[in-house]
C-alpha cells in the first residue's frame, strides 16, 4: 500500500489547459446566474450564511484532521482528504439543494460568498492540515508546493470568472440567463468527460488502489452532509436551511481539488484518486438525499 503514495497519474500538459480552461468555464457558467443582490442578502440576514461558512470552511477541515488523526490512511490519501475538505462547494449544489426543496436562495449565496473566500481560504487550510500531520508534512516537502502559486491559480480559476460573469448579469440580465442555461449543462459535461478521459489511459492505477479510498471516501461525505445538516440544527436554523447547509458541506468542487493535484502534485495517485472518487460518489449521494428529502412536504418557513 505504500506504493501508493509514489504513483502517479498520467496527465499531459495540453490536458491540464484544458481542465484549467474547463473548470474557468463552469465556474462563469455559475457567476452567470449570482448577482449583487445575493451579496446584499448577507447585511439582511447573515445568520445562516455565516453557519454555513463556519461549517464549510472552519468545521469540514477540523473534522478530516480528526478523522486522519483516528484512520491513520496513507499520506497521499490524507492529502487527497484534506484537498477535497479545503476546497468551496461544488457546482451543482445550487441545483441539488433546489432538487431538495432547500432554500435555494441560501444556497447561492453560499456559493458566491464561499467562492470569493476560497481564494484564500482554500490554500491556507491545505497547507495548516496538510504541515500539522506529520506524515503528510513529509510529502509536501518533497513535492515543495509554493503557496503564492497556489493561491494565483485558485484566483485565475475561480475569482476572475466569478467577476466576469457577475459583471456579464449585471450589464445584461436577460442575456446572461441565456448563456447561462446552455453554458452550465454543456461546460459541466465537458469538465466531466476530461476527467474521464484522462483517467481512463489510468485505468490499471484505479483498479489497482480504488479499494484503499472506497470506504474512507464514502464515510467521509457521509460525515460531511451530517456536519452540514448538524451545524446548522444546533444554530436552530429552519429544517429548510438545514438541507441547504447539508448538501453546501457535503458537496465539494472536487475538481478544483483535482486540478490543483494536477498542477502542484504530478497527480499524485492517492490524492487524485480519493479527489475524483469524492467527485463522483458526492453526485451519486447528493442526488439520493435530494431526491429523499424533494418527497417529503416543505416546512415551515425560514429563519
Amino acid at each position: 500500500m505504500e506504493q501508493l503514495d509514489h504513483v502517479k497519474i498520467n496527465f499531459d500538459s495540453n490536458g491540464l489547459w484544458v481542465l484549467n480552461i474547463a473548470l474557468a468555464v463552469v465556474m462563469f457558467g455559475v457567476a452567470l446566474g449570482i448577482s449583487i443582490n445575493d451579496f446584499k442578502s448577507l447585511l439582511r440576514q447573515p445568520k445562516p450564511v455565516l453557519v454555513g461558512v463556519l461549517s464549510q470552511f472552519v468545521l469540514l477541515p477540523l473534522l478530516t484532521f480528526l478523522i486522519i488523526v483516528v484512520l491513520k490512511p496513507q499520506p497521499s490519501i490524507a492529502l487527497g482528504m484534506m484537498m477535497v475538505a479545503a476546497c468551496p462547494g461544488g457546482n451543482i449544489s445550487n441545483f441539488m439543494t433546489h432538487l431538495a426543496n432547500g432554500n435555494t436562495a441560501l444556497s447561492v449565496s453560499l456559493t458566491a460568498f464561499g467562492t470569493l473566500l476560497a481564494i484564500l481560504v482554500t490554500p491556507l487550510n491545505f497547507q495548516l492540515y496538510g504541515n500539522l500531520y506529520e506524515p503528510t508534512r513529509h510529502l509536501l516537502k518533497s513535492v515543495e508546493l509554493q503557496p503564492f502559486e497556489l493561491v494565483k491559480l485558485v484566483l485565475l480559476i475561480l475569482g476572475v470568472p466569478l467577476l466576469i460573469g457577475m459583471y456579464v448579469r449585471y450589464k445584461n440580465e436577460r442575456i446572461a440567463s441565456k448563456i447561462s442555461k446552455v453554458l452550465k449543462p454543456l461546460s459541466i459535461v465537458v469538465f466531466v468527460a476530461i476527467v474521464i478521459i484522462a483517467f481512463s489511459k489510468n485505468m490499471d492505477v484505479f483498479n489497482n488502489y480504488i479499494h484503499y479510498v472506497l470506504l474512507i471516501g464514502i464515510g467521509h461525505n457521509f460525515l460531511a452532509i451530517l456536519l452540514g445538516f448538524s451545524v446548522a440544527k444546533t444554530f436552530r436554523l429552519s429544517f429548510k436551511n438545514q438541507k441547504t447547509l447539508a448538501i453546501e458541506t457535503g458537496i465539494q468542487n472536487s475538481g478544483l481539488g483535482l486540478l490543483l493535484i494536477f498542477t502542484f502534485f504530478s497527480g499524485l495517485g492517492g490524492m487524485a484518486i480519493m479527489a475524483a472518487f469524492w467527485g463522483i460518489w458526492h453526485i451519486i449521494s447528493g442526488l439520493m438525499i435530494s431526491v429523499l428529502w424533494s418527497c417529503k412536504s416543505p416546512k415551515v418557513v425560514d429563519v
